[in-house]
């Protein structure tokens, strides 16, 4: 069943209105009608099962029919933090990696990225990210979508830390060294509920300076295995292995 969602304001009472690119989806991509079944997501994670009542020029009237209990969301907030990479990469990222449960993106400006961020066009791109991550979001099912930071510097992206419960850095060089046990000393002591903050480099990977940094502010260094991971790998496998720990054992 198609998946949307919808802003708390578009709802009252038992009937939900869908607007925007939306409508555009159900009615002429879809090409849904009245009696047609979908269900919405409302902003505060709400999900109901819903019945196509209307149809007029500019929304989608739903009643609907059931609200359900879903739990489809990561026991812990994973916040992805990525230096800037090149071509569409990011792009990729944060479509697979809301598939797989990140809480938020937040791309930072990094000493090797060779992606220079062009203030002018960072709307556009934002948007760009944002459609990506509802879409994708809808496609898995989830009860939210991720937010998606504009790009931040790294003494930024140390203030927000202060906000999280766990900070980490992916470093390749603690591959090569075979310390491998860090990753899942992380997760073994976090709770559910807490938050991940998980910094991964561009594809140049990070200055000697970054990393003393990150260091300095209570980053813990991590490796990903024995295997070196390409820049839009790292993010994955470090979802996919929070997933294993909370989810399925």
């Amino acid at each position: 069943m198609q998946r949307y969602f919808v802003p708390d304001n578009q709802q009252a009472n038992d009937r939900i209105a869908i607007g925007g690119d939306d409508y555009h989806h159900i009615v002429r991509v879809m090409r849904m009608g009245k009696g047609s079944k979908l269900i919405c997501v409302l902003s505060n994670g709400k999900t109901a099962r819903c019945e196509i009542e209307q149809i007029t020029s500019e929304n989608v009237i739903a009643r609907v029919v059931e609200w359900i209990e879903e739990q489809t969301e990561l026991p812990i907030r994973v916040y992805i933090a990525h230096g800037l990479p090149k071509g569409d990469k990011l792009e990729l990222v944060i479509q697979k990696g809301t598939e797989l449960g990140a809480f938020a993106f937040l791309p930072f400006l990094a000493a090797r990225s060779v992606v220079k961020w062009d203030a002018k066009k960072a709307d556009k791109k934002i948007d760009r990210w944002k459609k990506i991550a509802k879409e994708a979001a809808e496609q898995a099912h989830r009860s939210q979508i991720p937010d998606i930071h504009a790009p931040l510097t790294i003494h930024e992206l140390i203030e927000f830390a202060k906000t999280m419960d766990c900070r980490m850095v992916a470093y390749e060089e603690e591959a090569k060294r075979g310390n491998h046990q860090t990753l899942a000393a992380i997760f073994q002591q976090m709770k559910r509920g807490q938050s991940l903050l998980a910094v991964f480099g561009p594809e140049g990977g990070f200055s000697d300076e970054e990393v003393d940094l990150l260091r300095q502010h209570g980053f813990f260094s991590c490796s990903l295995g024995p295997r070196i991971l390409r820049t839009e790998t790292a993010p994955l496998y470090l979802l996919a292995a929070a997933s294993y720990q909370f989810e399925l054992q």
